[in-house]
């Protein structure tokens, strides 16, 4: 099975653009949008949605820390029904937009320092599940592809949700399968090396880490970034890799 592309979408807020939506949506799969807690409002969820449904994208809702000064990238301590709040909201928000288009909700991939946190804490990782878990109707978890996966998915089974497993195509890998930190040479790779990685989890499965060592990963789909003509144009070439 192909490799699905996933692409934060719906970022820009007010008279602020950010990202190149109209040109990324029709080489993507899956649309992770701003619920406007980092970014996005109603006229952009409103338009995302609309771009996603005209090319078939199926479409997730991108819940972040109340942050917009941010973006979302900075940790908050909170408390698990803190966190459990800022997710129903974020959901049904963007859920309630897509019915009203005709339109369903998929899944929810968590952004920025949330899904950062969601990774390394697991307070934070099972207030989120349930939260998704306690939703009116049944919707999937994205989170990271990491050595942990096992473990993962049976907090997931637990609370009867399904998740996607994602890996990043421009990121390197440290030796745990965490992200290479962003402090650290070679965190992200070049459009080469990005390539090269794409082809090396479609084909087996795996990611040559930091040090060298080949580390297997389960992968549902892959994060693609589209900020800039360069990023679209590899997004372009990353889908005919998976499809190959």
């Amino acid at each position: 099975m192909a490799l699905l592309l996933n692409c934060d979408l719906g970022e820009s807020y007010g008279s602020w653009t950010m990202g190149m939506d109209q040109a990324v949506m029709p080489h993507i799969d899956q649309a992770n949008i701003a619920c406007g807690f980092h970014a996005g409002d109603a006229m952009v969820m409103n338009k995302t949605l609309q771009l996603a449904k005209a090319h078939n994208v199926v479409i997730g809702a991108h819940p972040s820390y109340p942050d917009l000064n941010g973006f979302g990238r900075r940790s908050m301590a909170l408390s698990a029904s803190e966190i459990h709040a800022l997710m129903t909201y974020q959901i049904a928000a963007l859920d309630g937009m897509a019915l009203s288009q005709g339109m369903s909700l998929d899944y929810v991939k968590p952004h920025g320092a949330l899904y950062n946190d969601m990774m390394k804490q697991a307070d934070t990782r099972h207030a989120i599940m349930e939260a998704i878990a306690a939703y009116h109707r049944p919707l999937k978890l994205m989170l990271q592809a990491t050595a942990a996966a096992e473990t993962h998915q049976q907090e997931a089974d637990q609370r009867a949700i399904e998740l996607y497993f994602e890996a990043f195509a421009d990121r390197c890998y440290d030796d745990d399968g965490a992200l290479l930190s962003r402090a650290k040479p070679g965190a992200v790779h070049t459009k080469e090396k990005m390539l090269e990685q794409v082809q090396q989890l479609n084909e087996e499965g795996t990611v040559t880490t930091v040090s060298g060592h080949k580390l297997p990963l389960q992968v549902d789909t892959l994060c693609v970034h589209g900020d800039n003509m360069e990023g679209v144009q590899a997004i372009e070439t990353i889908k005919q890799l998976v499809s190959a």
